[in-house]
């Protein structure tokens, strides 16, 4: 694995096996920082994460020490029944959280039954009774889009354009629908964000993101400059191919 430093946070280009590796150990190495008893870990969506579950049930890669801390949650949500499969959290909960038989108290899905602002307000409340009030993720975990979408940050989106200042926030996506998401303000207050991007079809974005012009409205992705300081991106060599290293 190879390691770049970038003014969006340090670039590890290297075997997807190998990522899934240094996602879990750059978690690790967090949360042994933090000198409390529960310690908050923000899943994402997509194909890779549903890859990394199974690899880490498949592998029991994850201490019971640690699951007895986590309090798990996803970085952001479809507006969509837990039991979908474009659910994130529903996907993280049946793929590796129930075979690891986490605890349902542990468990914080977005209340998606609920109507978009509604469900903000919930989630926000039961958020900060259980991690803290006003906390954002200890441990940030997101994915980029073909068009430089991270988390349901999309291109042009007003949570850019027009930050809130509330950590988590509701917002319609042109063709997508509402989304529920953490916001710029509750990324710049995690721990730790890691970016994972895996494939040839991610190799334009990347490029765009990490070498092109500065444009954070429609390169969302570009917004993890603010947090460069604790942000790492996991590549594989197909996604990085097209980058000037």
């Amino acid at each position: 694995m190879n390691t770049y430093q970038t003014e969006y946070g340090t670039l590890k280009v290297g075997p997807k096996d190998e990522l899934l590796q240094e996602a879990l150990s750059l978690a690790f190495e967090h949360f042994e920082t933090l000198e409390k008893e529960h310690v908050s870990w923000a899943l994402t969506g997509g194909s890779t994460p549903k890859d990394f579950y199974k690899w880490i049930v498949e592998n029991e890669r994850l201490p019971v020490e640690v699951m007895d801390r986590v309090l798990w949650t996803t970085s952001d949500e479809r507006t969509v029944p837990l039991e979908s499969d474009d659910n994130n959290f529903g996907n993280a909960d049946r793929l590796m959280l129930q075979p690891l038989e986490v605890i349902d108290d542990a468990k914080f899905p977005w209340p998606t039954e609920l109507e978009p602002e509604a469900a903000i307000e919930a989630y926000t409340k039961t958020w900060n009774a259980a991690a803290g009030e006003g906390a954002a993720y200890d441990v940030c975990f997101v994915g980029m889009g073909d068009d430089c979408h991270t988390l349901s940050l999309f291109p042009g989106s007003p949570l850019v354009s027009n930050p809130v200042e509330a950590n988590f926030a509701a917002v319609d996506v042109p063709g997508k629908g509402m989304r529920l998401t953490l916001s710029l303000a509750g990324l710049e207050k995690c721990g730790l964000v890691v970016l994972m991007t895996l494939g040839a079809g991610k190799a334009d974005a990347l490029k765009s993101v990490l070498q092109g012009d500065y444009d954070p409205v429609n390169k969302p992705s570009q917004n993890l400059k603010a947090v460069a300081d604790k942000a790492f991106w996991l590549v594989d060599e197909e996604a990085a191919a097209k980058l000037d290293l």
